[in-house]
């Protein structure tokens, strides 16, 4: 029995499966990304969705679906599915989906009368090529297959509609055909591993919709152009394999490079080896650099996210030569920044103010999960690198103060992780002391000291750790109030009283200014304010302007983005802090509350976790339908989890 497999009754009704969406991806950037039944609900969905570089910085649909044909004696069994206008969805080949399983590789099985075909996906590892393997399992006469492309070659941003400019031209290669719509595309080729017939029958489809675009208040139709269709016979026990990428392939070589690429997929087979696979997924190697996307399927590498989710996708499953490789490229990026140098590579947003103290903590998981010498070795020039810089006022948006603490200017941009905008001004307000920026600090300014103070004692750790005493002390006296919890901001006498879960990382933190009894307050208020079954809210329901619901178009959704939805990736550090206090005898609410995100690898992405859920009951998946960050602090939550239980 499959971990991830979904029956008939499911698949045939359009309300339960289409919300249910697959991701398959390179781990070079490129991805193939659609719903359970194979049929695209938004613009960023493909068969093949690759990045051009010599375009734009964006990702591109070259091949947007698939449509496959049954033939027996003369009568045409279409198995693909498209949505119209008026909800009307043809040719409605989701009536013969008899199951999908999704253990090592997206597997459907159709039913067609006598017929049982049964067609399996993959992306070839660092190549920009999609495999489909047919086998027909079962058929009583000879059977005929037709595959019929649709083709988009447009931005995943923007929608390919009816046009004279686009090329009809093509070229015959192995088996197959090679095409290319627009100017500065790459050329598709298609090709299949037996003698095919291509017939030339070039049309367009005019008004495919994506309701998923519709719901999020965009554009949400648009025409794709078939060139015409490849037809060939298959044997009752035969397997066939489409291969389409942006280079020609021996098609001889395709059924072996189809299973040599299975047999390397980690199989979904439990709630753990579903968030390893996740984890391989944000794994993005250019050339010689990595990177880890934000997630799929329109973020970007973005270097907070980076920084906090990098120990979990790597360190936590036991990768640390991944780890170590990611941390290659971003040191560079951090040497860049600090020194005020070019950077070409591709890491947004290493100016936030907090980045730099996330870095910090990342290396210290490494330090706590590899080899604090090996972190030394590794990491101690640049965390020196990093403390001189803060210290001495390097970083144009982060000033140390007279009382040891961080002050940073959020006014006017956003600069914390609750970084949404409307009218070009941050929707939360976060400005001054803020409060995780200061657990960050203090937890930097120890850790720094105490590791490379193992080796000697230098003025530099002296230094540090003369500051984290008044650091210390300022952030208790600034941020803790008389109700037991931490205040998210203070700027000179405005103070954010707010219950918001940016507390939860003083309280999570291996070193923290709070004492055990201070600790637990934070704890206990983020428990029976915050807490939900898919992560922490970002704003108490107590507390003015809670909006848990992230629905409407993307003004609306703006103001609600952290203004109570909750995020999976907070509860990774609620869970450490949790722990942290009550040791053994939290496990077993720990392992419960697991549970819910173990519930999620079926609802949304299959096998993953979506970027926030609403703050209100039933908890809906919404944004991004795979996250880094959630994935990661998950999948370290496990990896603490095993520590206790040796």
């Amino acid at each position: 029995m499959s971990y991830l497999k979904f029956e008939k009754t499911l698949l045939t009704n359009l309300e339960e499966s289409l919300p249910k969406e697959v991701l398959r991806t390179n781990r070079s950037g490129a991805y193939h990304c659609t719903t359970i039944v194979d049929c695209n609900t938004r613009k960023y969905h493909g068969l093949l969705v690759i990045p051009i570089p010599e375009l734009d910085d964006e990702n591109h649909v070259l091949l947007s679906s698939l449509d496959e044909t049954v033939i027996q004696h003369g009568a045409e069994f279409n198995l693909g599915l498209h949505k119209y206008q008026g909800n009307n969805y043809s040719p409605k080949g989701h009536k013969y989906v008899r199951e999908f399983e999704c253990e090592k590789v997206p597997t459907t099985w159709y039913r067609v009368g006598g017929v049982i075909l049964k067609k399996e996906k993959l992306f070839v590892h660092h190549e920009n090529r999609i495999l489909i393997r047919y086998t027909l399992v079962d058929a009583h006469s000879a059977t005929t297959l037709r595959l019929r492309p649709f083709l988009a070659f447009r931005s995943v941003r923007q929608y390919t509609h009816e046009n004279t400019q686009a090329s009809r031209d093509y070229g015959i290669v192995d088996n197959g055909i090679k095409t290319c719509m627009y100017p500065g595309y790459p050329e598709l080729f298609m090709q299949l591993n037996k003698k095919n017939e291509f017939h030339f029958q070039p049309d367009w489809y005019r008004g495919i919709e994506y309701p998923k675009e519709q719901e999020r208040g965009y554009d949400f139709n648009e025409d794709l152009y078939v060139p015409g269709y490849f037809e060939l016979n298959i044997k009752k026990g035969e397997s066939v394999v489409f291969s389409a990428g942006i280079s020609e392939v021996n098609t001889r070589t395709l059924k072996k490079t189809f299973e040599e690429e299975r047999e390397e997929r980690t199989p979904r087979d439990n709630f753990q080896h579903c968030l390893i696979n996740a984890a391989h997924q944000f794994l993005n190697k250019q050339g010689t650099e990595s990177y880890i996307l934000a997630g799929y399927p329109w973020f970007k590498c973005r270097a907070r996210d980076l920084f906090i989710s990098l120990p979990g996708l790597t360190l936590a499953i036991d990768e640390t030569a991944k780890f170590e490789k990611v941390m290659e490229t971003a040191c560079k990026a951090i040497t860049h920044f600090i020194n005020n140098e070019p950077d070409n590579l591709k890491i947004y947003e290493m100016e936030h103010p907090d980045v730099l103290l996330w870095a910090v903590w990342c290396i210290q998981q490494y330090a706590k999960m590899v080899s604090r010498e090996k972190c030394r070795e590794n990491y101690g020039k640049l965390l020196e690198d990093i403390m001189d810089f803060i210290r001495k006022g390097g970083h144009h948006n982060l000033f140390l103060h007279s009382n040891g603490l961080v002050y940073s200017n959020g006014s006017d941009k956003a600069v914390t992780w609750m970084n949404s905008t409307a009218n070009g001004h941050p929707v939360i307000t976060r400005t001054g002391y803020i409060v995780e920026f200061n657990a960050l600090w203090y937890n930097a300014l120890r850790f720094t000291a105490d590791l490379l103070g193992e080796k000697e004692s230098t003025l530099m750790t002296e230094a540090l750790n003369e500051l984290a005493e008044k650091a210390g002390k300022s952030f208790v006296d600034t941020f803790l109030n008389e109700y037991g919890y931490l205040l998210d901001y203070v700027d000179g006498n405005m103070m954010d009283w707010s219950v918001r879960p940016n507390m939860i990382f003083a309280a999570a933190f291996d070193y923290s200014p709070l004492n055990a009894r201070q600790k637990k307050g934070v704890v206990d208020i983020c428990t029976k304010e915050l807490l939900t079954p898919k992560g922490l809210r970002s704003l108490s329901p107590k507390s003015g302007g809670y909006n848990p619901n992230y629905v409407g178009p993307q003004s609306q959704r703006d103001y609600a983005y952290h203004q109570g939805t909750a995020w999976p990736w907070l509860a990774g550090f609620y869970f450490e802090a949790y722990l942290r206090i009550y040791k053994m005898s939290g496990l077993g609410f720990v392992e419960r509350q697991l549970i819910g995100y173990e519930d999620e690898l079926s609802s949304h992405c299959i096998g993953s976790i979506p970027e926030l859920f609403d703050g209100n009951p039933p908890f809906k998946g919404r944004g991004a339908i795979s996250f880094a960050m959630n994935v990661a602090e998950i999948q370290r939550t496990l990896y603490l989890l095993s520590k206790y239980n040796y």
